[in-house]
């Protein structure tokens, strides 16, 4: 309701769903909403009144009807790394468990540094009818309740007390969101009563705006400290995180490698910043890296991180790299470039690589490069017969090899938790840039359906034309499965391939290494089971709209492939794999994981101790 003097009448729910439709981003000129619209299940706390107000911007906003909580906010996260975090999808969940049900997506969502708002309900701000129906009562603090368990796993966090709140709110939680060192997911908590209060709001505050994110220039001490310290190096090498993804910086990166030819290795989050025929990309680094990575990161003595958080799946747990060695910290975050004593240079990956490279007169030595691409050629032979079907029992790395064999070079691949990071991180070989999302900044089974949904809406509004192709183990598929559904309903096509080696295989292969006996992963090792036996996936699949067939090996797997391409419905390709033998076994630096310190295991004492015994490599630092 208008009035005349330049204010507008609306709920409070109202008020902030026609402000988010009127917010737009410009992508390389192009302007568009910059939130893509949501993922929603109504219940008592948002359907009433938020729900109201989203039915009425049905094309502006889309709402994906989601089957779980937990998976809407994966699919918000897989929606966001889609769009380089340049775009997002909003949650909506009602006020008790629906919203306690996304706390694990907003954690992935916190340990990733993507956007995702959450607008879920809140018990009554009145407090007249308390307590209400799944409430969580705190005897001494009657403010305090589940919303509140959020603030640890986001980057902005609000309840709203009063409709005028959203004012000052809604900008802030986006500006968060776009932020390029703050990012993160945005909560606001909305009680069930005020999302349904009326408020004069200012009618300039529903003005279309475009935002743009910001590029902060690095500053020049900074640059001339990292440029001195290359200069003075013999064995340099880059490290290249999802950073240079979102800061749209591939080419910027590519280039800088080239000009002063130093060699350039992976994070996990930043796959397929470079092809993988590059003759300076040496592979993936780390606990989950390649053989060739590994061998110039223990030896480099300058060490230029762009865009990473270096987690200690990169660091070999702060093993991977000499003590000595001096490590160039490029993040766009503060708190990521100064990690370990590094020099920081605070900025954009983009603008900073520039200036780098602007002020550097240098070419790494050419035996060093030699020697990182002789690495690099042992190890592409080693993946090449690692993938090679037949070389042993059915394995997760053949199924990779066969995808990657017969998938468009754009397609997208998603892989998260369990073995299958490992092995995709390992084995895969990016055919283009930006393909490629192995989610295992939180590790969160589940991810691999859900995210790839999330990821298929955001390729169809990009490149429809390609695939979403996510690799799932049995374990994330029993634990997450349903928006396989989704993706049907919402015709989103995803090819999923299904590899089952009996429960949860990569942390039996964990507990072996540790000395322990298997016990409670697989399936056969559980022993309040008396009876195992495995799931009819393909029924299961077929039960919720998909084309499901399961294949006995490798070629019969490449075959169903072919057909999924040619299909516009979603495909679920089942294949077991074995437990114990299909693992790669290269390439793979120190990890620190708990051992026990006494045991009466003489196998989990004789593991704890060659443990141990290779702590002295582990670089000390803050």
């Amino acid at each position: 309701m208008s009035t005349t003097d330049g204010t507008i009448r609306l709920t409070t729910a109202q008020a902030i769903i026609r402000w988010l439709s009127n917010q737009y981003i410009d992508i390389e000129g192009q302007e568009m909403r910059v939130c893509g619209g949501g993922f929603g299940i109504f219940g008592h706390g948002n359907v009433t009144c938020l729900g109201e107000a989203l039915h009425g911007v049905q094309d502006a906003l889309p709402l994906y009807r989601g089957q779980n909580e937990t998976s809407m906010g994966f699919a918000a996260a897989g929606y966001a790394k889609q769009w380089l975090r340049q775009r997002f999808m909003f949650c909506t969940a009602s006020a008790g468990p629906g919203t306690a049900n996304l706390l694990t997506a907003a954690g992935l969502a916190h340990a990733n540094r993507l956007p995702m708002l959450m607008l879920c309900g809140d018990t009554f701000i009145t407090r007249l009818p308390d307590p209400v129906l799944q409430q969580m009562e705190n005897y001494y603090d009657p403010t305090f309740g589940v919303n509140d368990a959020f603030k640890p796993v986001t980057r902005y966090w609000d309840r709203i007390c009063h409709p005028a709140q959203v004012i000052q709110s809604l900008p802030n939680a986006l500006a968060t969101m776009l932020d390029p060192a703050d990012c993160g997911p945005a909560f606001i908590g909305l009680p069930q009563d005020v999302q349904g209060w009326t408020y004069d709001y200012p009618e300039a505050f529903f003005a279309r705006k475009v935002h743009r994110i910001r590029r902060q220039s690095p500053d020049t001490a900074e640059i001339a400290d990292a440029v001195a310290a290359l200069k003075g190096a013999q064995r340099p090498m880059i490290i290249a995180g999802g950073g240079v993804q979102y800061s749209r910086a591939v080419a910027e990166l590519k280039g800088f490698a080239e000009a002063h030819q130093i060699p350039v290795v992976e994070t996990i989050a930043g796959r397929a910043n470079m092809v993988a025929t590059h003759p300076l990309n040496i592979g993936p680094i780390g606990v989950t890296g390649s053989d060739s990575a590994n061998a110039i990161a223990e030896r480099a003595d300058v060490i230029l991180a762009v865009g990473t958080r270096l987690q200690d799946f990169t660091t070999g747990s702060w093993t991977a790299f000499a003590k000595d060695a001096q490590i160039i910290g490029l993040n766009a975050a503060r708190h990521d470039a100064g990690k370990h004593m590094s020099l920081p240079v605070v900025g954009d990956a983009k603008l900073s690589l520039a200036a780098l490279d602007k002020a550097l007169d240098y070419t790494a030595p050419e035996s060093w490069v030699s020697f990182a691409q002789e690495a690099r050629g042992k190890w592409d032979a080693y993946v090449a017969e690692n993938v090679k079907p037949g070389n042993r029992p059915n394995s997760y790395a053949q199924a990779i090899g066969v995808v990657n064999d017969l998938c468009d070079p754009r397609d997208r691949v998603v892989a998260a938790a369990g073995g299958l990071p490992a092995e995709v991180t390992a084995n895969w070989r990016t055919l283009e840039t930006g393909t490629v999302d192995v989610e295992f900044g939180f590790s969160c089974m589940g991810y691999e359906i859900a995210g790839a949904w999330g990821a298929r809406i955001a390729q169809a509004e990009q490149e429809p034309e390609q695939d979403t192709i996510t690799f799932c183990g049995d374990g994330s598929y029993m634990m997450l499965n349903s928006d396989i559904y989704s993706s049907v309903l919402s015709q989103k096509k995803l090819i999923i391939m299904l590899l089952d080696n009996g429960g949860f295989a990569v942390i039996n292969k964990l507990q072996n290494n540790t000395g322990n006996e298997s016990f409670n992963n697989l399936l056969e090792d559980c022993p309040t089971i008396p009876q195992p036996f495995g799931v009819d996936f393909v029924a299961h699949a077929a039960a919720m709209g998909a084309e499901a067939e399961k294949v006995a090996n490798p070629a019969e797997l490449g075959e169903a492939f072919k057909r999924a391409k040619a299909s516009d419905k979603t495909t679920v390709i089942v294949m077991d794999v074995d437990a114990y033998e299909g693992w790669t076994t290269e390439g793979h630096a120190w990890w620190e994981v708990g051992t026990p310190h006494i045991t009466k295991s003489d196998r989990v004492r004789a593991a704890h101790e060659e443990w141990e015994s290779t702590r002295s490599r582990q670089r000390r630092g803050v």
